[in-house]
């Protein structure tokens, strides 16, 4: 198929000239695709179409588009196979300029070496400490790093960093360096490991957070950056749940060890009152599944009047339905109320084996009265004890007239248990 476009002019008209005249002085004609040039009619015959007309304009421009289209797509793909085949094609040193070269060679590098490419320019151009000025031809970091048009701390972190490896045999030491001179640097994997970015990290407080990063084996640098500022600290743990769950895990962690802390801690929720009252809840929660833990791990219960009897059967397999249920919970899911209900199901399960055997009933009765005794005689041997010196002086009618009939409460019961005692 054989297409001639049309010149640019002749594709938008100027509004004083017909429709079609350009073409027609020009002695160019557009052939719409799919036919030939031997199919365009003749002139005569042109001149009896509608082609040139008003009503054939829009179909014209169409096309034209579609064609500068496809000529558009098929530069593109050309200008794509090009860049591909150039990308495959093995390229030589010679073949680009110099400088071009040594960028790249500098950039691979340091893609295989990291940190390391950099730090053996300190570790051969700066002298060691205890290297005078004449005794070689390295020089000082500040000078160094005047040279670099940095600071000298920055020259010495690459340079201690440098030394530590040195220690540890994987690099030349300083003094077996001489300026210029190249040597096989360690991969750049473990530059981190020898490097610290933060002056901040060779002071106790750095030591200290480095110590504590490489045991949860992230970066050290990391953990300083977030150290250096507690602002954004703040703002991430108030922003995000997952940063404050991490940040929470981390100060339980260091409660632990951490005593003052720890009373910092628990004065803070002291002075807050919603705090202390979700501190009620929650200890109240943990009691209760404490409570079920016991029946089922050890296979006993204490009643409401305080004895240690057996589980029966129904209870520790109620036991463990709730355990279990309260177990498959969420960490962060509120366990209230189910703590609350597994624990008036083993009172209500506890109450019904008490009352279903009348000897253990008996012996509830029996240990709850001891209880009550020894709570009322305690809190009488306080009360006589400490103010009998001086009852004169805080005597009220009223004081005598309970104490009596406390007196007469006491002489009652003692009355019938005398009744009740064997041989009587």
């Amino acid at each position: 198929m054989t297409v001639v476009t049309a010149q640019t002019e002749a594709a938008v008209p100027p509004v004083d000239q017909v429709p079609g005249q350009a073409a027609a002085e020009t002695g160019e004609f557009w052939v719409e695709p799919g036919t030939s040039v031997d199919e365009v009619p003749a002139d005569g015959a042109r001149e009896e179409t509608p082609a040139a007309g008003a009503h054939d304009e829009a179909p014209a421009e169409e096309a034209h588009a579609e064609a500068a289209e496809a000529e558009s797509a098929e530069a593109e793909a050309a200008k794509a196979e090009a860049v591909e085949e150039d990308a495959h094609a093995e390229v030589a040193p010679e073949d680009v300029p110099a400088e071009v070269a040594r960028d790249a060679q500098d950039f691979g590098a340091y893609v295989r070496a990291g940190g390391w490419a950099f730090a053996l320019k300190v570790a051969r151009s700066v002298r060691p400490g205890g290297e005078t000025p004449g005794e070689t031809r390295k020089v000082s970091a500040k000078a160094f790093a005047q040279l670099a048009g940095c600071s000298p701390e920055r020259v010495m972190r690459y340079y201690k960093a440098w030394d530590k490896a040195a220690d540890d045999g994987l690099v030349p030491y300083f003094e077996t360096l001489a300026p210029g001179q190249d040597v096989e640097l360690p991969d750049s994997d473990v530059w981190h490991a020898y490097y610290v970015s933060r002056s901040s990290a060779s002071s106790e407080r750095g030591t200290a957070i480095t110590a504590a990063a490489e045991a949860e084996g992230i970066r050290p640098t990391k953990a300083l950056e977030v150290a250096e500022n507690p602002t954004a600290l703040r703002a991430a743990i108030l922003a995000d749940p997952s940063t404050a769950k991490a940040a929470r895990a981390a100060l339980l962690d260091r409660l632990q060890e951490d005593p003052a802390l720890q009373t910092e801690w628990a004065r803070d929720i002291a002075r807050t009152d919603d705090l202390k009252k979700a501190v009620a809840t929650e200890t109240q929660a943990a009691s209760r599944i404490g409570y079920v833990r016991d029946i089922v791990e050890n296979g006993q219960v204490k009643t409401p009047a305080g004895q240690t009897i057996d589980a029966p059967a129904e209870l520790r397999a109620e036991a463990e339905r709730h355990l279990s249920l309260i177990d498959e919970l969420d960490e962060d899911e509120d366990t209230s109320e189910w703590a609350s209900e597994a624990f008036d199901s083993m009172k209500d399960i506890v109450a019904q084996t008490i009352q279903a055997d009348p000897e253990l009933r008996l012996q509830e009765r029996r240990t709850k009265f001891y209880s009550s005794l020894q709570k009322a005689t305690k809190v009488f041997e306080e009360l006589t004890f400490d103010d009998a010196d001086d009852l004169d002086t805080i005597y009220e009618d009223d004081m005598l007239q309970r104490l009596e009939e406390l007196q007469e409460a006491i002489s009652t019961c003692i009355t019938t248990l005398r009744k009740a005692a064997p041989g009587k």
